[in-house]
């Protein structure tokens, strides 16, 4: 699910291996400038018609580059905007922890972007980059298709809420905030389908079950993975000390922060469902089991009186024409044959009425 990209061993610090041709996007670079006013927003198509920014104008730069498929634009990108070389390998090399890194001229950030597929409805997970400067915010993210912020540009555009008031770290917030929300929909069918799940089991357990039930452990799993460093993340930029992160946004941080607390819970709640789910499997294939075991017991035993008569009578001992105590009887009875069939229905009536009794039937 999640896309992971690493150096080869030995490779010197900062090297920017170019992608495979099946990752290798070519950028897509939008730049929204916005203040309380005025919002002016357009596509570019190289990093030198990106604005310079240096945090004086008052106003706030979103520049979003999505698509790695152009090492010669990355490096541009870094050297306009100050990027430590060591920031762009991170960007590059998908599959980062998330997690929150300091320098002199920004604040480097990590995290992973959890959404549905449009074709399958499958999970997808991806790295996006924050790069928090003065006064511009620098997103980096692989797929130029696909990404959940679309919100969040729409809010800029409306001017609705808080965000066109306040500076970039506000942005970076609320970015961080639509990748962890966007988790709650992702758990909410999650926990629907193992509603689903659990009756399907209690009526017809199969081996399809337990497959799709280990599909979604495994989504849980990658699910725990995003989020677990994410709360991690919200808490440094809450608590440590940056030119870049203000008070006010910091408020807002703690909400995000209880949202990844929120999100953890409902995590380690379906977890422990689904390992129910699994014990609850085998118990109803176990009883399936004894069930049927216990309907084949009971035929047998009423066929067990029933074979041994028919046995002996198939011997067909008869001595001097019946004349002899130690014959068979009934062999030469008018009625025997009809006789030894009632004896045979009486006694798996007897069986089945003790059964009853007894209650195993």
């Amino acid at each position: 699910m999640f896309k992971s990209r690493y150096a080869l061993p030995g490779t010197a610090p900062a090297t920017l291996t170019p992608l495979g041709p099946a990752d290798a996007c070519p950028p897509v670079i939008r730049w929204m400038e916005y203040d309380a006013d005025l919002l002016t927003e357009r596509r570019v198509v190289g990093v030198e018609e990106l604005p310079e920014v240096n945090g004086g104008d008052g106003k706030v730069h979103w520049i979003e580059f999505n698509g790695l498929g152009d090492l010669d634009a990355l490096k541009a990108l870094g050297e306009k905007y100050g990027l430590h070389p060591l920031t762009l390998e991170d960007v590059l090399h998908g599959g980062q922890r998330p997690k929150v890194e300091p320098y002199d001229e920004h604040l480097f950030i990590v995290a992973l972007m959890i959404y549905r597929g449009s074709d399958d409805q499958r999970m997808i997970g991806e790295q996006i980059s924050l790069i928090l400067g003065k006064g511009f915010l620098l997103s980096i993210q692989e797929d130029p298709n696909c990404d959940v912020l679309e919100p969040i540009r729409q809010r800029i555009r409306t001017g609705k809420g808080w965000i066109r008031k306040m500076g970039p770290d506000y942005l970076t917030y609320a970015l961080l905030d639509a990748i962890i929300d966007h988790c709650f929909p992702i758990l909410e069918g999650l926990g629907e389908a193992l509603e689903e799940l659990e009756t399907e089991m209690l009526q017809r357990p199969n081996a399809t079950c337990i497959s799709t039930l280990h599909d979604y452990r495994r989504t849980l799993m990658h699910l725990r993975r995003a989020v677990w460093p994410e709360r991690d993340l919200i808490n440094s930029l809450l608590h440590d000390e940056s030119p870049f992160i203000t008070a006010p946004t910091k408020v807002f941080l703690r909400d995000c922060y209880d949202h990844t607390l929120r999100i953890m819970d409902l995590i380690e709640s379906y977890r422990e469902i689904s390992a129910g789910l699994l014990e609850l499997y085998l118990s109803a294939v176990s009883m399936r089991t004894n069930e049927i075991m216990r309907v084949l017991t009971v035929i047998s035993a009423f066929f067990i009186p029933l074979t041994f008569i028919v046995g002996v009578y198939g011997m067909n001992f008869d001595y001097k024409d019946g004349e002899h105590w130690l014959n068979m009887p009934e062999l030469h009875s008018r009625y025997g044959y009809l006789v030894l069939w009632l004896f045979m229905f009486a006694v798996v009536v007897a069986m089945f009425l003790f059964f009853r009794r007894k209650k195993w039937l």
